[in-house]
């Protein structure tokens, strides 16, 4: 119960809060202002991606979580394009195969539970060129000792942070569900613990 109550009635602000730390809202805006059309984005959060999309007609806003998306009500509502909530989870997105152009996730496919399974159905759903865009915390692979740390806290991690792993290989995980990387830039975001620091962004292209 008291698990719960967390996940429901803390964790959401908490997510809020760290979400907007300076160097993470200066790579959303790097990564999503050249994003036009129609755009899934995975993992939607409490909807802080919305002032960067500039040239977005329709938003598939794809969110599990209903206690989440509530905090994203009032950028939605100032929002002046077309945002359509997605209960939904990545694992199973309800479009049809080859349906889009571009799907963006910010710091998001390190909770997915079945990473593969949902960058398999990325995949399917991408139109041919279409492509991904996504930044992500990784695994440091130029540190050992912090390696070490994020697989002994992943355990911990994830449960606090409903679901989050702190030790993925993000650009492996694109390169074996079969997308081929445009761009992919690692970078240390300030602010944030090392354990947790080392970044990936990306775009990734269905051929």
């Amino acid at each position: 119960m008291i698990y719960t109550f967390y996940r429901q009635h803390i964790f959401p602000h908490l997510l809020n809060q760290v979400m907007q730390t300076p160097s993470l809202m200066d790579k959303r805006r790097e990564l999503l202002l050249p994003v036009s059309g129609e755009v899934l984005e995975i993992g939607f959060g409490t909807g802080l991606n919305l002032p960067f999309y500039q040239q977005v007609n329709t938003l598939y806003a794809l969110e599990p979580n209903p206690d989440i998306y509530h905090l994203a009500a009032q950028r939605v509502h100032e929002t002046p394009f077309e945002v359509q909530h997605i209960q939904a989870r990545a694992e199973k997105l309800p479009f049809a195969d080859q349906s889009l152009d571009h799907i963006v996730s910010t710091w998001t496919l390190c909770s997915i539970a079945n990473l593969e399974l949902a960058l398999n159905e990325v995949y399917r759903v991408l139109k041919a060129g279409g492509t991904l865009h996504l930044v992500e915390h990784v695994l440091h692979n130029d540190n050992r000792t912090i390696q070490r740390l994020q697989n002994l806290l992943t355990p911990i991690q994830k449960r606090a942070a409903d679901g989050c792993h702190l030790n993925r290989n993000i650009e492996r995980a694109i390169i074996n569900a079969g997308l081929e990387l445009e761009e992919c830039r690692y970078f240390d975001a300030a602010g944030i613990p090392a354990i947790g620091q080392r970044m990936l962004l990306a775009r990734a292209v269905k051929r």
